[in-house]
């Protein structure tokens, strides 16, 4: 009787590694970290997500000097300022906490890509990405102004790319005009193109203190129930004049990243957001999981959905055992 053996390619250890289809590597991955303005010896633990820190400016190169040393490639900053107000101010100050940040992590890794997080919700007092209205909306092309102007001080800070997370629509032709007309041509637009108004956040928004005062963001940030919407946002950023696409969060979005994948030649990012992170840390923490393995296994996954480039908390520590070459 003839029959399918796959299990032939499946024998042996070398032989799986062989004929594997996915592989991750070190290049593949970017870690978040969270600068904090008020304190440059800050190392606060985040309750919500072990193993990571609100770090001042010198704990924050002390906490990367492992990573960098054992291969970390690049990395994405967002500051948390000492003050807020209605406008952002901070998040485009010359000298605000995310500009510090690179100039500090440029001077002592030049070669180190330095993502900068384009957006105001951290600076804001309100806790929106934008500007407010008295009738509480939040204003849509006002704060593409603000968004711009915060796009152009981090790329003269040194920031390698320019990341808007904001969901305002027309931030990335903006951010692009803005760039090239203060002579950053050369500085790519990663955009979170599709980003959902997704429950996975909760952790991150105690890590970047920047949940909003009131309301929630579903008029800006999308429906999890749609796809095919997050094809048209794609396509718009594209034709804007992004870089590069971000799906946020990772897994539960695998079908979206899958889709866009088909329909853009544009490398794709896709953030493992605070959720998925937590998630798998408590699940380990309890042994319910072996973390290390799950971890592991959920960027593949991702990868091998379509993913160019992955956002995670784990990058560091994965790169610093050696798990990921």
């Amino acid at each position: 009787m003839t029959f399918f053996r796959g299990r032939r390619l499946r024998r042996t250890a070398a032989l799986r590694d062989l004929v594997r289809e996915t592989r991750l590597t070190r290049l593949d991955l970017i870690q978040p970290y969270f600068v904090v303005e008020s304190n440059p010896e800050a190392e606060t633990p985040i309750a919500s997500m072990p193993g990571q820190y609100q770090l001042g400016l010198n704990r924050l190169i002390a906490h990367m000097e492992p990573a960098v040393s054992a291969g970390l490639a690049a990395v994405i900053l967002f500051g948390i300022p000492q003050a807020k107000d209605e406008r952002a101010s901070g998040a485009y100050a010359p000298d605000g906490i995310v500009q510090e940040a690179t100039r500090r992590i440029k001077e002592r890794w030049p070669e180190l890509i330095v993502v900068a997080d384009t957006c105001l919700c951290e600076y804001t007092s309100h806790g929106h990405c934008g500007i407010v209205l008295p009738n509480g909306e939040v204003a849509n092309d006002p704060t593409l102004e603000l968004l711009a102007r915060t796009a152009v001080s981090q790329a003269k800070a040194g920031a390698d790319i320019i990341a808007p997370s904001d969901m305002m629509d027309g931030r990335v032709a903006a951010i692009r005009t803005a760039l090239d007309q203060e002579g950053f041509a050369h500085i790519p637009v990663l955009s979170y193109a599709v980003k959902y108004a997704s429950a996975f956040y909760g952790p991150f928004r105690e890590a970047a203190e920047s949940a909003p005062k009131f309301g929630d963001r579903k008029t800006y940030q999308m429906d999890p129930a749609n796809g095919r919407e997050a094809l048209r946002e794609a396509l718009a950023d594209e034709a804007e004049g992004a870089d590069m696409l971000m799906v946020k969060p990772a897994l539960p979005y695998l079908d979206v990243l899958r889709t866009l994948r088909e329909v853009t030649d544009l490398p794709l990012a896709a953030y493992q957001v605070s959720g998925e992170y937590s998630q798998i840390k408590a699940a380990g923490k309890l042994g319910w999981m072996d973390e290390t393995a799950v971890a592991l296994e959920s960027l593949t996954a991702i990868k091998r959905a379509g993913a160019d480039l992955i956002l995670t908390y784990f990058a560091a520590d994965l790169i610093q055992q050696g798990l990921i070459p």
